[in-house]
């Protein structure tokens, strides 16, 4: 069985200026819910875009819901991650 390589899964993804923005946009969505007091860490809730981001939806409070982790990742999803 072969060793994962994540230096270079890193360099060649998650390290690219496309992702690094995406997370930045997740993790800023979920800061504002926890100031509110909406979402905990642990609490197996997800902060979810009602009009995603793949589909042009932006990272304001009006467009930001707690969800239960399992509805929030069961939506269909193309190749590249985005919403179907």
């Amino acid at each position: 069985m072969a060793t994962r390589n994540y230096a270079q899964e890193y360099a060649n993804y998650d390290g690219t200026p496309a992702v690094k923005k995406k997370r930045a946009e997740r993790n800023k969505a979920r800061r504002m819910l926890e100031r509110e007091g909406v979402v905990h860490k642990g609490d197996g809730k997800d902060v979810d875009h009602k009009t995603p981001l793949s589909k042009g939806g932006t990272t304001t409070r009006s467009n930001l819901r707690a969800a239960p982790a399992s509805k929030n990742r069961s939506y269909p999803r193309k190749a590249d991650g985005s919403m179907k």
